[in-house]
C-alpha cells in the first residue's frame, strides 16, 4: 500500500506539475534519449533541459547515464506506478459516488415515468 504522505510522492507530483517535464517523460516511453534530444522540441539550452531532468531524477522518474560526453536518460516508471496507486484510491471514491448518483437519477426517472427503477450500470474499477 502506498503511504499518503511520502517525500517520494511529493517529488513525483512536483515533477509532473510541469508540462515540459511531462513531455520529456512521454518521449522517454519510447526509449532512451540524450539530454540534447529531450531539449530539442522545446528550443531550450542544454542547461535548461538538464535542470528539468534533475527534477525528474530527484523524483526517481528518470535515470541518467553518461557515455563519453553524452548524457543519456531512461524512464524509471516505478514511481509513476506508486503515484497511480495513490490516485486509484480517489478513482474508486468517485466511481462509487457516480454510481450512487446514477441510481438516484434512475429512481427519479422511474418515478416520473411510473415504472420500477432499473439497476445502475457498474463502472467500478476492477469490474
Amino acid at each position: 500500500m502506498v503511504e499518503l504522505q511520502t517525500p517520494h510522492l511529493d517529488a513525483v507530483f512536483h515533477a509532473l506539475s510541469d508540462p515540459t517535464r511531462r513531455a520529456m517523460l512521454h518521449r522517454l516511453t519510447i526509449g532512451e534519449h540524450s539530454v540534447s534530444d529531450l531539449a530539442t522540441p522545446f528550443r531550450m539550452s542544454l542547461a535548461g533541459a538538464s535542470k528539468h531532468i534533475k527534477v525528474l531524477e530527484s523524483a526517481g522518474l528518470v535515470r541518467r547515464r553518461i557515455e563519453g560526453r553524452t548524457h543519456l536518460c531512461q524512464l524509471e516508471a516505478a514511481r509513476l506506478a506508486e503515484a497511480q496507486q495513490w490516485l486509484s484510491t480517489y478513482e474508486k471514491f468517485w466511481s462509487a459516488r457516480l454510481d450512487d448518483l446514477e441510481a438516484i437519477l434512475r429512481e427519479e426517472d422511474a418515478s416520473i415515468a411510473g415504472k420500477p427503477a432499473t439497476p445502475p450500470l457498474s463502472n467500478k474499477v476492477g469490474e
